[in-house]
C-alpha cells in the first residue's frame, strides 16, 4: 500500500556523532526509541510540533523518537518510516521546536535520525537505502550533507549503501555496544 508523501524540509545542521549543545558544543549520547502513547502530549501541535504526530500514531505509523541518555523523557526529534518494495522510506522528520532556528538548544538531531533510518533499512535487509521526498530548495543541501542523490527529475531523493554506511558508522560506531544497551 502506497502512503501519501510530502516533501520534507529538515535542516542537517551538522553530522555530530550524537547531538551537541549549540551554546557549549558539549556532546550527549543519544537513543532512538519507538514513540509510545505516553509520548503523545509532548509531541502534539499544542506543544509546538508542526506535523500531526498524534494522528500518525493513531493510524499505526512506525514513529521513532530521539532522546538523550541523560534526559530520556525529553524528545529531541521524531521520524516516521514505512517499508517500500526495496528500501525504507522516510515520510516525516522533525526536530523538536527548541532545536530549530537561531536559538536552537541542540545541533545534530536530524542527522542522527537519518542515520538511524539507514541503520533500520540495513536491519530490514535494504542495505541501508533510505528514500525521501525533498523540497526543491533543499535538494542540494541533502546532496552535500548526507550524500543523498536525486532520483530522476523528481523530488525523490535517496541515500545509497556507501553513504548509508558512512552515516551509520558516524552515529553508531559501536553498534554491538548500542544493541546491548538498547540504544538502537
Amino acid at each position: 500500500m502506497k502512503k501519501k508523501t510530502i516533501p520534507l524540509a529538515f535542516i542537517v545542521d551538522g553530522l555530530t556523532k550524537s547531538i551537541k549543545c549549540a551554546a557549549t558544543s558539549e556532546r550527549f549520547e543519544t537513543m532512538v526509541l519507538p514513540v509510545t502513547k505516553t509520548d503523545l502530549p509532548a509531541i502534539s501541535k499544542k506543544a509546538g510540533w508542526l506535523f500531526d504526530w498524534e494522528r500518525e500514531f493513531a493510524a499505526g505509523a512506525a514513529i521513532y523518537k530521539l532522546v538523550t541518555v541523560k534526559e530520556p523523557k525529553i524528545i529531541q526529534g521524531l521520524v516516521l518510516f514505512f517499508e517500500d518494495e526495496d528500501h525504507l522510506f522516510m515520510r516525516l522528520l522533525e526536530s523538536a521546536p527548541f532545536n530549530v532556528g537561531k536559538g536552537k538548544k541542540y545541533i545534530g538531531a536530524s542527522g542522527n535520525l537519518v542515520a538511524f533510518g539507514c541503520l533500520l533499512s540495513r536491519q530490514k535487509g535494504f542495505q541501508g537505502v533510505l528514500a525521501f521526498d525533498s523540497k526543491n530548495k533543499l535538494m542540494s543541501h541533502y546532496e552535500k550533507t548526507l550524500g543523498a542523490r536525486r532520483l530522476n527529475r523528481s523530488q525523490r531523493m535517496y541515500i545509497g549503501e556507501p553513504e548509508a554506511d558512512l552515516l551509520i558508522n558516524t552515529y553508531f560506531p559501536n553498534l554491538e555496544q548500542h544493541k546491548e544497551n538498547n540504544h538502537v
